[in-house]
């Protein structure tokens, strides 16, 4: 995903001013010798997490599930918080795979999210450099989301651990995004009320390096719908003129959004797979559907762009003669918009904490992978990323989306990124799934770890990080902005999605699970060498 890398082109005036002000260097504060004392231990703490991390990431790696159908990831990461003392609610905001955890009391409440689900036909043994799948066809981890909770789970627990003793208020919760790839659940989370509390967000997304931003987060706002259409049957051959076909209005529809692409700004982006196509081609097919997505840089411009697509079905519907028989709203976000005091603070803990040390063995698997892509051969960052400010002049030009936006624009909202991916993958493939069950994602995944128990603790212990997050949310991203969901009240979590694709591929995927209690890996559970890379000729 492009995500966290492109910057949106409109910005609040009083923005602008805030953004070239940061640039000025901030009078250092004093340091607080107790908190620098639990940032210490923290860090070992964290080191003495590795293993569970490990274990965490090779399961939900095995598990491979798609959005909305992540019922192994859920339960595994749900007996995990129990076990460690959270009360976890299940089945939140009516999506059964959805949950909440919570520990502690009072405030601040700081609220830790990342996103759980798979990405189709990515399945891939991990450590090989090349395309070698476990089955076939099958789902899997091609983008990582089977790395973050492990980050947010593992310092969340060592945190709390350091609350307990010291006597520290504070109230953790910790939830999953499900189904992100279809932008499916965070807008439901958020009418559900599971930030009506919370005053601030921390999310962690898989990257190729230790980052942060703040302001505009460069992916696009998105309406994700179904468009289903209904005709008459007949025989096709017999008396095609009796039938109204379905499939003809969704091929117009498909068609006329192509005519519509040369009038449309650049920075949107648009894409439609035909989910119903009909029956057999002998008979006229009597519905048919499409599904697209819509993407812009902002809320107006996507919703423009959803109202325009309504006309185009509507059209389609008249010149077959077929009905426009429902719209459905499978997902949604909002543009991200990521607050400047949490960021800050973040990314000095992710200078404190930097990159881990890669050995020989892991930028060899890194090279040999950016060379089967054809893509520069520099291996693994050891140097973090600068944190990402927004630059004024620079437009947007479009990209992914994530519905962490949706909450960036109800509670102060920062996303860190972590170095459990190899540079040079184009993201939503087998090839980024490489990386993902292996030495790389086990360390990168603790240096994020490390990140997020240093900045709880200073959100614990330095509350005018608090006031500045909320000073600016409501004083500069909100002031002329105010969110309003794409989804309407009588909208409902498409939960049946690729519940048809995981019935068919979990039985055999089911085999090649991880059990933790017989292997050290689930490299040594596949009995794969570290690593397998083709020659270099």
């Amino acid at each position: 995903m492009l995500r966290r890398i492109l910057v949106a082109c409109v910005l609040p005036l009083a923005f602008l001013a805030d953004g070239a002000a940061a640039q000025k260097p901030a009078k250092a504060a004093p340091v607080d010798p107790r908190l620098e004392k639990l940032k210490a231990e923290a860090l070992t703490l964290v080191d003495g997490k590795a293993k569970m991390i490990q274990e965490m990431i090779d399961t939900q790696f095995s598990f491979g599930e798609l959005g909305f159908q992540e019922f192994e990831t859920s339960k595994f990461l749900m007996k995990i918080l129990r076990d460690n003392g959270f009360t976890v609610d299940s089945g939140v905001a009516g999506i059964p795979t959805s949950w909440v955890a919570r520990w502690g009391s009072g405030k601040p409440v700081i609220s830790l999210g990342s996103d759980i689900d798979g990405i189709p036909q990515s399945n891939q043994k991990p450590a090989v450099g090349y395309r070698d799948f476990l089955v076939q066809g099958a789902p899997g981890h091609g983008e990582g989301h089977n790395s973050g909770q492990s980050v947010n789970i593992a310092a969340a627990i060592v945190v709390k651990d350091l609350m307990t003793r010291e006597k520290i208020p504070g109230t953790l919760v910790i939830w999953p995004g499900v189904a992100e790839e279809q932008l499916g659940t965070k807008a439901y989370l958020v009418r559900a009320g599971v930030f009506k509390d919370v005053d601030v967000t921390l999310f962690t997304h898989v990257g190729s390096n230790l980052g942060v931003s703040y302001g505009p987060g460069g992916g696009n706002a998105m309406i994700s719908a179904e468009f289903r259409f209904r005709g008459q049957t007949a025989h096709s051959a017999g008396a095609p003129w009796r039938g109204k076909s379905a499939l003809d209005a969704v091929m117009l529809m498909a068609q006329g959004w192509e005519f519509h692409r040369e009038h449309m700004e650049v920075a949107q982006r648009s894409h439609y797979v035909i989910k119903d196509g009909g029956d057999q081609p002998n008979v006229v097919p009597q519905t048919a559907s499409i599904w697209f997505y819509f993407r812009h840089v902002d809320y107006p411009k996507t919703k423009e762009m959803f109202e325009f697509s309504k006309r185009v079905a509507q059209g389609a519907a008249l010149m077959t003669d077929t009905k426009l028989d429902t719209i459905v709203i499978l997902g949604s976000a909002w543009s991200g918009h990521f607050n400047k005091a949490v960021a800050e603070a973040t990314y000095e803990n992710i200078k404190r904490v930097g990159n881990p040390t890669w050995t020989d063995a892991d930028q060899t698997l890194a090279r040999g992978l950016q060379h089967e892509l054809g893509v520069p051969e520099n291996g693994l960052a050891s140097k973090v990323s600068e944190l990402r400010a927004p630059e004024p002049n620079r437009p947007s030009l479009g990209g992914g989306s994530d519905d962490i936006g949706d909450v960036s624009w109800n509670v102060p909202t920062v996303t860190l990124s972590y170095p459990s991916n190899i540079p040079g993958g184009p993201g939503h493939n087998w090839a980024n799934a490489i990386a993902m069950a292996t030495p790389i994602a086990h360390k990168g995944a603790v240096a994020g770890a490390k990140v997020q128990a240093l900045t709880l603790l200073d959100l614990l212990l330095k509350p005018q990080v608090v006031t500045d997050a909320w000073d600016y949310f409501r004083n500069v991203q909100t002031k002329d902005i105010k969110y309003t969901a794409f989804i309407g009240p009588n909208d409902q979590p498409a939960i049946w999605l690729n519940a048809d694709i995981m019935a068919r591929y979990r039985p055999e995927m089911r085999k090649y699970y991880y059990d933790a209690s017989k292997y050290s890996s689930y490299l040594e559970q596949l009995g794969i060498k570290y690593p397998t890379v083709r020659a270099i000729q």
